[in-house]
């Protein structure tokens, strides 16, 4: 009696365990969340990797702002494309959202968007056009703003939501590598500044991307954003602070040293610019054991530092024109100690 209820047990929690793996793959085969989605400071350098000249073509793509009202923003794909074959890419520093199809077989499918538009929350999109490379198909959505993405795959379509950053992210600062393109910054025959901070920038990132601080970069290539768009970047994002990285540069060879720039015009109480700029004046100078030369308030030309509305300090790491701070800041384990100083003052100011 006791072996026939045994056996009807194992029959019937057989029976259950296929059920339910029938009914968790037909989820799996209908309704995906996609998981693949990047920062553009995670895609950068896959971007200029790219060879546009390589593409097919930019089209526009319809947007039906008068179809069903949803609160997803509804991009259908190709035949046959799978979830995996998806990636979002949250283009923030330039205000876009691309969405990357890599199919196995391209041929067939790089017409789709020629016929088939999307739709539902459009509210928040400007314009679309998609691009056919040689292996995927990229569709770029101009935004209006600064968003994060939730997104599901089902029925062949992709629902994404749009949410603020502060929405997804309780602790969010900026990081803005000075200058870029042809604005070079100070120069000599073996180093520019606008390197010099974007390398800074790059061991930065190492080192945040370990924490649960949301950071958003105003350029981690070569770049130049103007003034304007590095601050809207910090006011867009809800930044709880913006750190500007520089290079000093003095007509005298002898100047040299750490200084640090604070905005003196936007004040907060308990902690603002000048508390900011204190904290990483001391933390930088501190961990590369240099020459502290004090918090210095921001000229006219300071734009970004003058115009922030969140807590804003530049730290001009060294001066390029000075022989031996031009060596040092050449220096790969220079340049990890004033990642480290910059890190320190991000974490402290957190735990304040």
């Amino acid at each position: 009696m006791q072996n026939k209820l045994m056996k009807r047990t194992t029959v019937l929690c057989s029976a259950f365990v296929a059920a339910a793996m029938g009914i968790m793959l037909h989820y799996c085969a209908n309704k995906i969340v996609v998981v693949a989605d990047v920062a553009q400071d995670e895609v950068v350098q896959a971007a200029e990797s790219t060879d546009n000249s390589q593409a097919e073509g930019r089209n526009s793509i319809e947007i039906d702002r008068d179809r069903e009202n949803t609160n997803y923003f509804c991009v259908p794909l190709p035949p046959d494309v799978r979830a995996e074959e998806v990636t979002i890419e949250n283009h923030y520093m330039d205000r876009e959202l691309w969405v990357s199809i890599e199919p196995e077989k391209l041929s067939g499918q790089d017409v789709f968007y020629e016929t088939n538009s999307v739709y539902g929350n459009c509210e928040k999109v400007v314009k679309g056009h998609f691009e056919v490379e040689e292996k995927r198909i990229c569709l770029r959505f101009a935004m209006t703003d600064v968003y994060e993405y939730h997104s599901i795959f089902e029925d062949n379509t992709l629902y994404i939501e749009f949410v603020p950053p502060k929405e997804v992210y309780e602790k969010i600062i900026v990081i803005d590598p000075a200058y870029g393109g042809e604005d070079t910054g100070a120069a000599t025959d073996t180093a520019e500044a606008k390197d010099i901070t974007l390398n800074i920038a790059k061991a930065l990132k190492a080192k945040l991307d370990e924490t649960d601080i949301k950071v958003y970069y105003t350029r981690m290539d070569d770049s130049n954003p103007e003034a304007g768009y590095r601050v809207k970047l910090a006011e867009a994002a809800k930044a709880d602070m913006l750190i500007r990285i520089e290079v000093g540069s003095d007509k005298s060879s002898k100047q040299y040293g750490t200084e640090t720039v604070y905005n003196s015009r936007f004040f907060i109480p308990g902690f603002g610019s000048v508390e900011l700029a204190d904290l990483l004046e001391r933390e930088v100078v501190t961990a590369i054991s240099g020459k502290a030369n004090g918090l210095v308030e921001a000229s006219s030309e300071d734009t970004v530092i003058n115009e922030a509305t969140v807590p804003a300090a530049a730290v001009r790491v060294g001066y390029l024109t000075n022989g031996q701070e031009a060596i040092l800041l050449q220096r790969e384990d220079y340049i990890q100690r004033i990642a480290e100083g910059i890190y320190q003052t991000v974490i402290k100011v957190y735990e304040e």
